[in-house]
Order: structure tokens, then sequence, then C-alpha cells
């Protein structure tokens, strides 16, 4: 999951751009309302989570195998090239069944022809090999990762990470025909592959650097395990709203957005407040290009929510997150303790 600048708002909401352009502060208006509660103000939470729990302890519910994904952190200098960077996030339509309201990054899943490529289409940076090895499997779902997050990210902001043979990144996509290409690639006419041999260019992969690992629980009824990258915006390229799953995007600062979350003005769920800590945490005044560097090495363990029954309360919660733990009263409670998947 997907501008133009205005001016910097108050209460940690960056600079927002409406999907027809024109700047507008949305400070206030991306409560948890609708979505539950959390101890951290703008947590996203379906209600109906503590009766799917309890199926799923019941032996009732069957967990959906996870679909692969894949989401980028998009990054540009602060303010008149200042510190900190921002990070580009979009506002979920609160008309989509997952994750609604919430602010994410541009991504999305992974379409099978992403696995598939024409050997007209270039590649550049770590080989399929390396990137198995980086990512945890194989060379073909490791392709599959890489082109579903250069592909979502052209799809939902327009920013396209690839460039001419021979070097370079493409400086602007903003023309009639790149957007009849996006959206025949947004209706699943055309893959990112033969898009690429299309127009003679190169998949940049070097451009990107893996970030975390997040499973959506087994409780959950849509369900992703999905790769968080980091990029820095190439230069001459906007971002945009282009997708028509977002009706608001930002750009702002790490720092600013997960204070924001944490007031409940930025509505989230775990993976995105936690990656916006973390690089609030780890970047500090590095350069939107540096941050592929504090990046590598980086642990790629998925990150996936346990249960339990304790004091007669649903626990949710996520391993080295505990700021995301989550209480709800369990009328089938027989008091103690138990640990559950």
């Amino acid at each position: 999951m997907g501008a133009t600048d205005g001016d910097k708002g108050d209460g940690g909401t960056g600079r927002t751009t409406e999907a027809g352009g024109g700047a507008t502060d949305v400070t206030g208006t991306t409560g948890a309302t609708g979505a539950g509660s959390s101890p951290a103000g703008g947590q996203w939470f379906p209600p109906e989570w503590a009766g799917r729990i309890r199926a799923l302890w019941a032996g009732e519910l069957v967990p959906p195998e996870p679909r692969r994904a894949a989401t980028v952190m998009l990054l540009r200098d602060g303010p008149f090239g200042g510190a900190p960077v921002e990070v580009y996030l979009l506002r979920r339509r609160a008309s989509m069944a997952f994750g609604a309201g919430a602010h994410a990054y541009p991504g999305g899943g992974v379409d099978p022809r992403d696995e598939e490529w024409d050997d007209a289409a270039g590649w550049s940076g770590p080989d399929r090999s390396r990137w198995a090895a980086r990512l945890g499997v194989s060379e073909s779902v490791a392709q599959s990762i890489v082109c579903a997050a250069v592909r979502e990210t052209f799809e939902e902001s327009g920013v396209l990470l690839a460039g001419p043979h021979g070097g370079g990144v493409v400086a602007d996509t903003t023309g009639d025909d790149w957007e009849v290409d996006r959206r025949a690639l947004v209706d699943r006419e055309l893959s990112f592959s033969d898009f690429l041999a299309r127009r003679r260019l190169v998949l940049r992969s070097e451009l990107l650097a893996p970030w975390t690992r997040w499973i959506t629980p087994e409780f959950e009824s849509r369900r992703y395990d999905t790769w968080f990258f980091v990029a820095a915006l190439p230069v001459g390229q906007r971002a945009r709203n282009a997708s028509t799953e977002a009706d608001r995007t930002l750009w702002t600062a790490p720092g600013e957005a997960y204070a924001g979350y944490r007031r409940g003005e930025l509505l989230m769920m775990p993976p995105t407040a936690a990656t916006l800590r973390e690089l609030a945490e780890s970047v500090g005044s590095a350069e939107p290009e540096a941050v592929r560097t504090v990046a590598d090495g980086r642990d790629l363990s998925p990150v996936l929510a346990r249960t339990r029954r304790e004091d007669g309360q649903i626990v949710i919660h996520w391993p080295g997150y505990e700021e995301f733990e989550k209480r709800m009263p369990d009328p089938d409670a027989g008091g103690g303790a138990e640990e559950r998947r």
C-alpha cells in the first residue's frame, strides 16, 4: 500500500495531500473511531478479533494461508534539505475491507507473474541468489517479492525504481503514456517485467533495502506475509496519490508520525507504527540514501502476534513489541494464564 507539498502541520501530521491535489491539514481527523481502542491511542483494532481468537482456540477457525506481500517506506530529505528525513504515508479509505482508515506505506500482494521474467527486462543490483539469501526464501520467491515492492510502489505512488540500461533512474512518470501503463499494471493486464521490457528499463533492486518482516495474526480473515523495504525517493520524481485505495497522503518525519499515532491522531496497524518508531530511533540525521546502510544486517525474522488467556482476559502481544499489547474481556476464561498461538 500508496504529492505535492503543503505547509508543515502541527500535531505530527506533516504535509498532506488530497487525491485531487492541494494541501490540507488533517490534524484530528484520523482517530481510531470505528476500529476499537488501544493503549497507544491510534492502534487499528477490529472489534471482531476477540470472537475470532476464541474460535481459533476452540479449533473452530482455520487460519488462512498468508499471502506474500511487499511494502516500501519511501524517504526524502526534510524541509529545505534538512534533517530529519521524511517518510511517505497514505491513508486507506474507510471502505476498504482490510485496514480501513489506517495509515500505511505503498505496497501490496505479490502477483504470481512477479515470479516470471522477460529476458528483455533488465535487473541491476544484487542478483536473485543474494536476495534469496537475505530474505531467506527461494530465488524465484525473492524475485517476486522485490518485483512486487517496485511494482506496487509505482502503482500506488507513481514512483518508479527503474531506469534505462547503463544507469540512472527514470526522472518523470507523470505523462499520459505512463498513466496508461500504470493502469494496465493495476488491472493485471500487463506484467511488470513486460512493462519494463516494453520501455527498455532496468529494475534497480539496489535502491531497495529490506527493513523488517511482519505476518498478519492467525486469527485475521485476511493474512499477509509482508516484507518492508526502505528506498530513497529518486531525484526528479514526485510521489502522488495514484491509488484508488487511499483518500489522503502525507510526507512527515517518522518521529512526528509516531507521536501522532501515540496521541490517537493517526490510525495505524502495529507494523506501520513500529517501523516509524524504528526509523526515528535508527536514522537520526542520516540522509535518505544512507538509510539503506542502516538497514544492512537488520533481523528479518518474521514478527507474528501471539495470544494468551490471563486473569479473565484475552491478551494479544507481538514479541519484541510490547507497546502494542492489547487486552480484552474473555467471558470463557477459567482463570490463570495460558499461552496460545
